[in-house]
């Protein structure tokens, strides 16, 4: 939910339509998504979460310089959960591109859209399957 370099910061889980922007946070060497009102909480994302910039995205390319993503909406994901000790937020644009949120320039303000729908939320709302389609037999 978030990032391994997070367990030590204050925590909470994302709500449906708050505001939120990208921050650094003190005492560590990450950067991830806060509220404006509570800077010192990181606010953790679960994959597939929607979001909308106020403006395309921008993230630190190196050497002082910033990049700029031609997209304003992406879903948060995972890249290599299954390697230790590495950044895994990341950011997953339309045209398939994905850019770390350690990365992201700080200060951007974004919006959850939507959060992702969890299997265990489908049966709590007694979502019923429709039964099996019976074979056709042939003549």
């Amino acid at each position: 939910m978030c990032d391994y370099s997070l367990h030590a910061i204050a925590s909470r889980s994302a709500r449906v339509g708050e505001a939120l922007v990208s921050t650094h946070f003190r005492g560590s060497a990450t950067l991830g998504f806060a509220s404006p009102t509570e800077k010192g909480v990181a606010v953790c994302l679960l994959p597939g979460t929607e979001l909308a910039f106020e403006a395309n995205v921008k993230y630190r390319g190196g050497w002082f310089k910033s990049r700029i993503v031609n997209f304003n909406v992406a879903k948060f994901c995972k890249i290599a959960p299954e390697v230790l000790c590495q950044h895994h937020d990341a950011l997953a644009f339309p045209d398939g591109s994905t850019v770390l949120v350690n990365s992201l320039v700080q200060g951007q303000r974004v919006r959850v859209l939507q959060l992702p729908v969890a299997e265990c939320d489908l049966q709590s709302k007694n979502v019923k399957e429709l039964p099996p389609v019976p074979e056709a037999r042939s003549v």
